[in-house]
């Protein structure tokens, strides 16, 4: 029973995860933010939840972009 719930958990979670490590298990500013965000996304009326998650995943891909232009600008 263990096993399963753990892999269900690793299953929806494993981006979340992923950031944790990314950013510092202990890094206390890192939970707080993704605390902040995950309780935002759960607290937002349902109408308004397909326009708060484009507004996250297009803000996501531009600061994704910016990390890769500064990181190639950087190493060139």
């Amino acid at each position: 029973m263990g096993l399963h719930h753990g892999s269900f958990c690793v299953g929806c979670c494993w981006v979340l995860m992923g950031l944790l490590f990314l950013g510092g298990v202990m890094n206390l500013l890192w939970i707080a933010a993704i605390a902040i965000f995950v309780f935002t996304e759960k607290v937002i009326p349902m109408r308004h939840a397909r326009a708060a998650s484009r507004l996250t995943g297009t803000a996501m891909i531009l600061a994704g972009v910016v990390l890769l232009v500064r990181w190639t600008v950087a190493a060139g």
